[in-house]
């Protein structure tokens, strides 16, 4: 059985309160496959960076000649980015909306930003808001974790599973829930939309461990 409603550190006030507090401390280091983007988007693609951070990943893009946008919930990230990127758009909003028109984008990314939404229903928002804002025809990638098969991690699957109802949702040190994902739900959430590419990585977490990843890249049907 699933919770859609996490308490506690789960909770979107405290999920909220910690990037707040600790976010911009953070190091994020999921690789971009600029291979991938060059193969599907034209070279001066709009892209939207959902959960930008600091605004690493938007850096890199903006370096390649894409025309980027980045937004994050928490305003020390966006204070963050923009000194760190002057010269790009970031801005702060309130999830899961952001301030565009539908088919504004060529392209949406979510980089480490699933395993900071503990609840299903919460995944499945952000990823709607996406589909929306996203032309027909569009790309989505994401890049996140899956389950750990490690002791450590499974001992926190089992500690919390109780609490939040959803196997792979923990809490760490800081006081924050975070989710590592199944196949089978990824599949899911994700479904909506045609596979392009999907490959399995390794990954350094913020708190410096070393993890399976994943990263998939997928279109928005003429349709849809």
């Amino acid at each position: 059985m699933r919770n859609n409603q996490p308490e506690a550190a789960g909770s979107r006030e405290s999920q909220a309160a910690y990037w707040e507090r600790e976010g911009a401390s953070k190091t994020f280091t999921h690789p971009v496959n600029m291979t991938w983007l060059g193969q599907h988007l034209r070279p001066d693609a709009r892209i939207l960076d959902y959960g930008c951070g600091y605004g690493r990943v938007a850096a890199l893009l903006h370096e390649r000649g894409y025309d980027v946008v980045g937004v994050d919930p928490a305003a020390a990230m966006i204070e963050k980015a923009r000194g760190l990127c002057p010269e790009l758009s970031f801005r702060q909003i309130e999830p899961p909306g952001v301030p565009f028109d539908d088919g504004s984008f060529d392209a949406v990314l979510l980089f480490a930003v699933l395993t900071c939404i503990p609840a299903d229903d919460d995944q499945r928002a952000v990823v709607d808001e996406l589909r929306r804002v996203v032309w027909p025809g569009g790309l989505v990638y994401i890049s996140d974790y899956w389950l750990q098969s490690d002791q450590r991690n499974r001992e926190r699957y089992d500690r919390y599973v109780g609490q939040y109802r959803t196997y792979g949702v923990f809490e760490v040190s800081e006081g924050v829930a975070v989710r590592h994902h199944d196949r089978e739900w990824i599949a899911s959430l994700l479904s909506p939309w045609e596979q392009v590419a999907a490959a399995d990585i390794r990954v350094t977490t913020m708190n410096g461990n070393e993890a399976l990843g994943f990263q998939w890249l997928g279109r928005k049907p003429l349709d849809g």
